[in-house]
């Protein structure tokens, strides 16, 4: 059985197939799920809504109880800690991540960012020891072999690799850097573009993003079960 873990990370409350000017992202993650649970319907799935319900942001108080020895901690420090250690238990359990993240400014979201934040944690997701010979970072997650999906959409076009304006893309490099420094590196991604345009192009990007998400959850689940013959 597989844990999916489901993120979305729009402002916007909805989907752009159910309202207008609604969310792309959240309407490729409800795809990808839909889809996956219709194949795997045993399979546990947590959502998380970070856009709507964002994570509080890193303060010193929460940096001074995260570098502080657990069993060092005052009763403050767990309670700064609380949705942190959440946070990071929900990705720990998964196996399978889906995160919708839209393109803002050519980054992530602040919400997602404040997720990531709260995620990338010293002694439970990387380790660090300034004794330790050579890189004093190492990551936590390699050998659980999780999977990051990442759903995105974007309001110009050409932010793929070697496209006209891929160098401006801060999402998936963003997510790749932050996920891969705690040991998840098997990543996907998919993207609709074109949405401040709002004509056939948009259309045709957003049918070639599903038939992608549909494609993609098709491979994961063969590669599933190869993996378990």
């Amino acid at each position: 059985m597989v844990n999916l873990l489901w993120i979305d990370a729009s402002a916007r409350p909805h989907a752009s197939d159910t309202m207008p000017h609604g969310s792309h992202t959240r309407r490729l993650t409800r795809r990808f799920v839909e889809r996956w649970r219709g194949h795997n319907p045993q399979d546990e799935i947590v959502y998380r809504d970070v856009g709507q319900n964002p994570p509080a942001p890193v303060t010193g108080a929460w940096i001074h109880a995260a570098f502080t020895k657990p069993e060092q901690r005052e009763l403050w420090m767990h309670d700064v800690l609380r949705e942190s250690d959440l946070l990071v238990d929900e990705l720990i359990r998964a196996d399978l991540i889906v995160a919708g993240v839209p393109m803002y400014n050519f980054g992530i979201p602040a919400q997602f960012k404040a997720y990531i934040d709260n995620i990338v944690r010293v002694g439970r997701t990387f380790g660090f020891d300034r004794a330790r010979a050579g890189e004093p970072y190492w990551p936590m997650l390699t050998e659980q072999h999780k999977t990051l999906v990442i759903l995105s959409a974007r309001g110009d076009y050409g932010y793929e690799p070697h496209d006209r304006i891929a160098a401006m893309n801060h999402v998936e490099p963003h997510i790749r850097t932050a996920f891969g420094y705690i040991g998840i590196t098997d990543i996907e991604s998919v993207a609709v573009e074109y949405d401040e345009f709002a004509d056939e192009r948009l259309r045709a990007s957003i049918a070639a993003a599903e038939a992608a998400v549909d494609g993609l959850v098709d491979r994961l689940i063969a590669r599933r079960y190869r993996s378990a013959a």
